[in-house]
């Protein structure tokens, strides 16, 4: 954030000079004004500064690499750390474990494992190997300044650098590495980015550049573009330090739990420990419901309170529904499961049933499309029925006959079972008590 700002500072100041105003005059020279105007969105075409969309938009990336005197620092010690250079090797490393050992506490709370990670500091030189190979194959072009890129006009995605002018890696360097090493791990027949949205233009020209480099399977990559999580507080940006760090997000759904949970008076019974357990499921079980029950493609605003909502669609209200089925089945004691085969149903418990049977169904839809909102919103309506199942028809008392009460605890322990195996492929855990 420091470097960022220190940045924009001499970038802003740099604009005031000669140099950045002939740099800005050769490019109006060679510039369709008009075009540039005209591409703008109507309402906003008499606004459009052109001094300032090239200097944001345009030059900015350039005068770091150019211009910049920190720009400058940091592409030295970025060629010092590919040389090895030890002092900069070991201070990376220390930061690096930082970060690691941090993202391993954030992980476990979530539940979240990985089979293997990749790192980019390993997979940059098989990308610069398959780059090297690609140049004599005449898949990339090079410039006077030595620097490597690759012409994809032909698929509308104009001309993209793959490595510096002084031989160092770029973010897509790495991604071709990575591309190749999971490739030879798993030969897999397809492989889903999910990476959010802002990326979108990378990952077209990712998955062209391997094309063109002849990669096996590349028909079945597939970038699942993420739509951003933003906060009622506004748009989280990381270089700007307006970020919510995950855990402190984690412990805020948490505690939110406990105060709700307090104010009800429920769990007295239980234990701090059991009731800890259930209070962070069911924060975390918000937390997740909440980011999983919208389209991945999707913009979204998380809101913690109504993450928490029990009237909502929300994960609370689904781990509700499958606690009263845990406390229906504590009561049920023992009974003759054959009868329910002679009782007719009613028509609400025709919906359940129907509900059930589509499970299997809506995984694969969620599937097939990438969406895990599909799951989610199955989940709710399955447990909104379920509640009005509940309320609506007799389990024990005043129940009709002893064929109903079968059928309807049957009933009960199947929606629970498929409401916490639903949920369980969202990552949500069930508590037993709420």
């Amino acid at each position: 954030v420091i470097f960022n700002n220190k940045l924009s500072e001499e970038y802003d100041a740099w604009q005031q000079t000669e140099e950045a105003n002939t740099v800005f005059e050769n490019w109006l020279a060679e510039t369709d004004v008009k075009k540039l105007i005209s591409n703008q969105k109507k309402d906003k075409q008499a606004d459009f500064d052109v001094k300032s969309h090239f200097f944001k938009n345009v030059y900015k990336n350039k005068y770091f690499n150019n211009n910049s005197k920190l720009g400058a620092e940091v592409n030295e010690m970025l060629l010092k750390w590919e040389a090895n250079d030890t002092e900069v090797r070991t201070l990376w490393q220390k930061m690096n474990q930082w970060v690691y050992s941090g993202f391993g506490e954030t992980y476990e709370r979530l539940g979240v494992s990985f089979e293997k990670n990749y790192y980019e500091s390993n997979t940059y030189l098989l990308g610069k190997d398959k780059i090297e190979a690609g140049l004599k194959n005449k898949v990339f072009y090079q410039k006077d300044d030595n620097s490597i890129w690759i012409d994809l006009s032909d698929k509308k995605l104009d001309h993209k650098l793959v490595l510096r002018s002084n031989g160092t890696s770029v973010y897509i360097t790495q991604d071709i590495g990575m591309a190749y090493n999971r490739t030879e791990d798993y030969n897999m027949e397809k492989m889903v980015y999910v990476v959010g949205d802002e990326q979108d233009y990378h990952f077209k020209v990712l998955f062209e550049t391997l094309r063109s480099l002849g990669l096996p399977n590349i028909d079945g990559f597939f970038h699942l573009s993420y739509g951003m999580v933003d906060l009622p507080t506004g748009r989280m940006k990381s270089r700007e330090g307006t970020v919510v760090d995950a855990d402190d997000l984690m412990d805020e759904v948490v505690n939110l739990s406990i105060s709700e949970s307090k104010e009800r008076g429920t769990l007295s019974e239980l234990s701090d420990e059991e009731k800890l357990d259930i209070w962070t499921k069911v924060g975390m079980g918000a937390l997740k419901y909440f980011m999983l029950r919208i389209n991945p493609k999707r913009r979204m605003v998380f809101n913690p309170e109504e993450s928490l909502d029990l009237q909502g669609q929300t994960g609370p209200y689904i781990q509700n529904a499958y606690v009263r089925t845990r406390s229906v089945k504590r009561k049920a004691g023992n009974y003759d499961a054959s009868i329910a085969a002679n009782y007719t149903l009613q028509p609400l418990e025709k919906d359940l049933l129907v509900l059930v049977q589509q499970f299997p169904e809506k995984i694969q839809q969620a599937a097939k499309t990438y969406d895990p909102s599909e799951i989610a919103t199955y989940a709710y309506e399955l447990a909104k029925t379920y509640h009005r199942f509940y309320h609506d028809l007799p389990i024990f008392r005043n129940v009709e006959s002893d064929e109903a009460k079968a059928f309807r605890l049957q009933m009960n322990e199947i929606v629970g079972q498929t409401l916490k195996t639903a949920v369980g492929l969202l990552g949500i855990e069930m508590p037993e008590y709420m």
